[in-house]
């Protein structure tokens, strides 16, 4: 124990003190767990008490007897090496503790130095190795740089390859470009010694493909002025394409003369001249010669129509449709005169309009035909055979036109519209339109001439036949004219009331009316407008005229019906006519002229003042007065007023002395209300009504009778009359309605006054019959 004391006491080792300060810091910062600080508990409760060995025992002992003495011997060393050691003092301890420390922690590394002296002789041979590897891999870069450098030379020398390939191939490229546009140049001397040959003609095989490459030289220098000498080489091929051309259109024109020549030698040889051929001469001719000489200029026709996008080509197509024109009117033109002057010779008109326009169309099919075979892609164009067909439908327009200015009828006129209209231009020119669309403007002007000669007579026709129509008596003779047109109507079969229908209008209203029916379908719809306002506006003012002598002749009522029937009958016919009857006139208006004068004599205003509305040029400019008719509203007008008058009139047939009566009365109740009146006029007025003068019931009464003798008879008469003259019962429920209101009204105001100023005695004295009763009566007469 008293070692142990004193062993606190003294310094440690530096050893001792790295193992304990390592331990100090060992202990924080490496913490044990509970578990391995238990096992470390069983452990030091394990080796507590374990004995001394007993070599050492008897040691240990003496030791404890003599002094301490540590005897230790290791087989861990060297295999025979020990420590031995007798230690006297601490001190003594703490470097055998030391030394024993250290031989330990010898014994400890000797195994990892071992190791790591194995580890260091193989570094030193992988440093061997490596030295060797990094030889090698000198050498190998050393070669890949060799290696690069030829792949480097390799390929300088193939991109120079490469280089002069392309740059051969450049001037390959270069010398054939060169020689194709040379080769266009160098062309003039091989094409020009062609067509300068005496032997080179248009039916040379050659001619043609010498033409194209022509074209192709003349396009190419066209489009490259660019190039030296391109103006002088563009006008060398000008000149030989002019030769090439001009060779073509001579041809051409005489093949066309051959054809002619051998077409008249066929006619002289059957007999015939131009003007006189018969219809097989004509056919085989004409017509089967011309298709040969096509068939021989077909290759070089087609060739130009192929071209004509040029305008070299196009002039010289033209100059070939104008010869092939000339020739065929030099064969064809005195054939159709002379038919269409047989024609001419032989039937009326419309027949030769007919005729005449079927052999036209016949000729013009047939020409067409023929230049199809000739000109087969210029054959659509209307104007590639105008210089023909003009001249032959001018033959048919110059033979109808005086023709057309002599007419006058109205319907001859209208049926030559219905011909050019449907028949010709609507049929036959609809069917073969391409074929015959020459023929359309000639047609057309024929028509338009029509159209004009028409206008001119149908103007005439209203002027003489309508607005200063003079009437018969025959005319006037109404009602006589109905009442024999019922009798034969009663006698005659359904089949003829119509036509009798007719006879019973007054004959300005029927010719109105068939004038338009006809007019509708043949002229313009702008045309007819005008032409039907004037005609209805005189038709009218005609029929009135008629209803005023028929009054006169007849009786007032019959003008009356008389006009009502026909006002009605215009109205209803020109009711499907799809046009208005309105026109606007203008007039120029200068009676503002005389005024402006005066102001500018009496000093009012200068005549040079010409910034104010008096100036010479606003002075003596005219105004323009626009204003409208409408015949339709004027003959609903008129008509209106006429049926007013009409039922006024028959109003006061029957109901008039109802009518003075309560006249009379409201007069005695307005001269009672005024109080205006003398004494002597007060005792009269002052009178009761039934006392007066001409209300007593027995003048009541006798009014009364009058007006239903009147109902009985009278009216009884007018309802004939209306059935004579209106033959539908509608028109006359109409024109009746505000008759029988105005009778019932009248005795409605005459029972009023009964009731209010007269006894029952006085009514039944008066006896006037009951508004049911009366209604009934009036009922009965339709």
């Amino acid at each position: 124990m008293a070692t142990k004391a004193s062993a606190h006491t003294l310094p440690q080792s530096e050893a001792a003190s790295k193992s304990y300060f390592l331990a100090s810091k060992w202990e924080p910062n490496a913490p044990l767990t509970e578990q391995q600080q238990a096992a470390i508990v069983a452990l030091s409760h394990a080796v507590a008490e374990r004995p001394f060995p007993a070599n050492l025992a008897q040691e240990h002992i003496s030791g404890q007897e003599n002094g301490l003495s540590v005897s230790a011997k290791e087989n861990g060393f060297a295999e025979s090496e020990a420590i031995e050691a007798v230690l006297v003092n601490t001190n003594e301890f703490y470097k055998w503790f030391t030394d024993l420390e250290s031989a330990m922690k010898s014994e400890t590394e000797e195994k990892y130095q071992h190791y790591v002296n194995s580890l260091t002789e193989r570094i030193e041979t992988c440093d061997n190795i490596l030295s060797q590897v990094d030889e090698t891999l000198d050498l190998f870069n050393e070669l890949q740089l060799q290696h690069q450098a030829v792949a480097i030379k390799t390929k300088t020398l193939h991109d120079a390859c490469d280089r002069l390939v392309l740059e051969k191939q450049r001037l390959i490229e270069f010398a054939d470009a060169l020689r194709s546009k040379l080769k266009y140049f160098d062309e003039l001397e091989n094409i020009a010694p062609n067509f300068y040959s005496p032997s080179m003609n248009v039916g040379n095989s050659n001619f043609l493909p010498l033409l194209k490459r022509l074209d192709d030289c003349i396009s190419y220098v066209e489009s490259n002025p660019q190039y030296e000498e391109s103006s002088i080489y563009l006008l060398k091929f000008r000149q030989l394409q002019s030769r090439a051309l001009g060779m073509i259109r001579s041809h051409v024109l005489s093949v066309l003369k051959s054809a002619s020549f051998q077409v008249e030698a066929a006619i002289r040889s059957s007999g015939g001249s131009k003007t006189s051929v018969s219809e097989g001469v004509e056919a085989s001719a004409i017509y089967v010669r011309f298709k040969a000489a096509a068939s021989e200029l077909k290759p070089v026709l087609e060739e130009i129509e192929s071209r004509s996008s040029r305008k070299e080509y196009l002039q010289i197509l033209g100059e070939c449709h104008k010869l092939y024109c000339e020739r065929r009117l030099s064969l064809v033109k005195g054939i159709v005169q002379q038919r269409i002057s047989e024609f001419s010779r032989k039937e009326a008109l419309p027949s030769l309009t007919r005729s005449g326009c079927a052999y036209l169309m016949q000729v013009c099919q047939l020409e067409h035909q023929l230049f199809d075979h000739f000109f087969p892609s210029s054959s659509e164009d209307v104007s590639s055979l105008a210089p023909l067909l003009d001249p032959l439908s001018t033959y048919l327009y110059d033979t109808l036109r005086p023709k057309l200015i002599h007419e006058t009828n109205v319907d001859l006129l209208c049926e030559l519209v219905d011909i050019l209209k449907i028949e010709v231009l609507g049929e036959q020119l609809s069917r073969r339109s391409e074929s015959l669309a020459g023929l359309r403007p000639t047609l057309q002007r024929i028509l338009a001439d029509v159209h004009e000669r028409l206008t001119f007579r149908a103007r005439t026709h209203i002027r003489d036949e309508i607005a200063n129509y003079i009437p018969t008596n025959e005319d006037l003779d109404y009602p006589a004219i109905l009442e024999r047109s019922a009798e034969m109507k009663s006698e005659s079969t359904s089949s003829d009331e119509n036509s009798d229908v007719f006879k019973t209008w007054y004959p300005p209203l029927e010719k109105t009316l068939s004038c338009l029916s006809k007019l509708y379908r043949c002229l313009e719809p702008a045309v007819f407008t005008g032409l039907a306002q004037e005609a209805v506006e005189v038709c009218s003012i005609s029929i009135q005229k008629a209803s005023k002598l028929i009054a006169k002749r007849s009786a007032a009522m019959d003008g009356q019906l008389f006009l009502i029937k026909d006002l009605l009958i215009l109205r209803e016919q020109i009711a499907p006519f799809d046009i208005e009857f309105s026109v606007t006139y203008k007039e120029l208006d200068f009676s503002h002229l005389l005024e402006h004068l005066r102001r500018i004599l009496r000093g009012q205003a200068s005549l040079f003042d010409w910034s104010r509305s008096t100036s010479l040029a606003r002075t003596l400019s005219p105004r323009v007065l626009e204003s409208q008719i409408d015949a339709k509203k004027e003959l609903e007008k008129s008509l209106k007023a006429t049926c007013e008058e009409f039922i006024m009139s028959v109003t006061k047939l029957v109901v008039d002395p109802m009518l003075s009566f309560v006249t009379k009365v409201t007069a005695v109740k307005v001269a009672l209300s005024s109080g205006n009146q003398s004494q002597k006029a007060d005792s009269v007025l002052a009178k009761p009504l039934k006392d007066q003068a001409f209300a007593t019931p027995d003048k009541v009464a006798e009014l009364v009778q009058k007006v239903n003798t009147a109902i009985q008879e009278e009216l009884p008469q007018v309802m004939s009359k209306m059935k004579l003259y209106l033959q539908n019962p509608s028109t006359r429920i109409i024109l009746f309605k505000p008759i029988k209101t105005n009778i019932v009204e009248a005795h409605i105001q005459v029972q009023s006054l009964l009731k209010a100023e007269y006894s029952l005695e006085d009514q039944r004295t008066i006896n006037m019959v009951s508004i049911q009763d009366l209604q009934t009566q009036l009922d009965s007469l339709l």
